[in-house]
């Protein structure tokens, strides 16, 4: 997806003024953060560890605190992009949970709800995980990994239990109060870790099992699989359903029975036989599907000037009309225009406009923050109003131009053209000849505008 459209449809979804809070299924453990650091990090990334760690200790605060997506850019270091999709990379391998609250309005309230990871056990028996950390850290890593946490046997028959049971060492009492204080009551406790979240209707079940004989392989046998493992396993081999299929002809026993390890292990023989020898990895796509509203069959022109300022991220706005990638500096403050004083995308492709028109091309972050807060003032909100704002100071701005240039002295008459953009001049051009002496020819530097803008005559106005 192009960076541009990825910006506003971010802009859609997320805004650094949105509220959060954070909230725990349980308190967690010095052996779930091992768990995140070692199992979770090599396949989410750094990013996501590190908003899931910060999210983390914000919900261990006694009192719960709603902040704004403009604190965890600062805690962070990082923009409202690279938070987004850690956010959506953590929603993916089942480490948080996130609700949206129910309310109409430009400012939207979100709740983080962490889950628990998984141990180690499930974590090694997850087909999907437990391959994908594989193929990212390679075997050796991957065995000491397994080896950290495998645990050591007891040998019990050099041993004796001496242990004492609840009885032998407490006594029965009346306990009528203290049920009646806890009864119907919910506690925060350990929570069961939920693991990867897995859509089965990518998996066509029906052609799955209609295709299996009954003869060959008893159906009473294969519905001992779970179908969430038969999906998992066509997703990571990407193995269509004829495929799965053949691995259970693979995995079936002599006594006609199959087990979810057989399967495991026919899935990957089957793998390597027809697909690679080399273990699947994992691939990330961020996919920010956010409804647009589709342009109009006949607009006007300033309809259509408004359409494309309102959906073009000013990055791309900002590389059309200087006809090169842009500056970082230029980047940051359309980007703080947006995130610290919440103006509209469309507001600040405006305001830009205006700047690098009225100062020879250039943008300076003074006078960009003059206009802003005048704008503010103004609570200018769409790009509309910020079109009709500028052109009304522009108007003025030329009308006191025009004064100071018959005032002064004909030895100082140097006064510098400004190159005016067809969207701020909406009067005729026989109005505009009339209006401008003849050293100043408005019509002529607009035409160089729109040349170097790559602008046709007829289009927005």
């Amino acid at each position: 997806m192009p960076e541009g459209k990825t910006l506003i449809m971010l802009y859609t979804e997320l805004q650094p003024v949105d509220s959060f809070q954070v909230r725990l299924t349980h308190p967690f453990s010095s052996y779930d953060r091992q768990m995140i650091t070692l199992f979770y990090q090599p396949l989410i990334g750094s990013e996501a560890v590190s908003l899931f760690l910060t999210l983390w200790t914000d919900a261990e605060n006694t009192e719960p605190q709603e902040h704004s997506h403009y604190y965890l850019m600062n805690i962070l270091s990082f923009a409202l992009q690279p938070i987004f999709q850690a956010r959506i990379t953590l929603e993916a391998i089942g480490l948080l949970r996130t609700y949206k609250k129910k309310e109409t309005g430009e400012k939207r309230v979100f709740v983080y709800e962490l889950l628990p990871p998984l141990d180690a056990p499930s974590f090694f028996n997850d087909p999907l995980l437990s391959t994908f950390l594989f193929s990212k850290i390679g075997e050796q890593p991957y065995r000491q990994l397994r080896n950290r946490f495998l645990v050591e046997e007891l040998r019990k028959e050099e041993y004796q239990d001496v242990s004492r049971t609840f009885l032998d060492v407490f006594q029965p009492a009346r306990g009528d109060q203290a049920m009646e204080l806890t009864s119907g009551k919910e506690y925060r406790g350990k929570a069961k870790a939920p693991g990867v979240s897995f859509d089965l209707n990518e998996f066509n079940f029906d052609l799955f099992y209609s295709g299996l004989s009954e003869q060959m392989i008893p159906k009473s046998s294969v519905r001992k699989i779970s179908q969430e493992m038969i999906a998992q396993l066509a997703f990571l081999y990407t193995l269509s359903p004829l495929d799965m299929q053949k691995v259970m002809m693979i995995a079936i026993d002599e006594n006609l029975q199959v087990t979810e390890e057989s399967v495991r292990k026919a899935a990957l023989e089957f793998y390597k036989m027809n697909r690679s020898p080399q273990p699947p990895k994992l691939q990330p796509v961020f996919n920010i599907s956010v409804e647009q509203e589709a342009p109009k069959e006949h607009m006007s022109r300033d309809e259509e000037l408004i359409y494309y300022l309102e959906n073009t991220a000013p990055k791309d706005m900002l590389r059309k009309v200087s006809g090169k990638e842009p500056f970082a500096v230029d980047i940051q403050l359309a980007e703080r225009l947006i995130t610290l004083h919440e103006f509209p995308v469309g507001v600040v492709n405006v305001l830009l406009q205006y700047v690098m028109l009225r100062n020879d091309g250039k943008i300076t972050n003074s006078f960009a923050e003059r206009i802003a807060s005048h704008w503010a003032n103004k609570k200018v909100a769409d790009a509309k109003t910020a079109l009709k704002l500028s052109r009304d100071e522009h108007d003025q701005y030329m009308k006191w131009l025009k004064e100071g240039k018959q005032s002064a002295p004909k030895k100082r008459k140097s006064t510098r053209e400004e190159k005016v953009p067809e969207w701020f001049d909406k009067r005729k051009e026989k109005k505009v000849k009339q209006e401008t002496s003849n050293d100043f020819n408005i019509e002529e530097e607009r035409q160089k505008l729109l040349k170097e803008l790559g602008i046709r005559e007829n289009e927005v106005k």
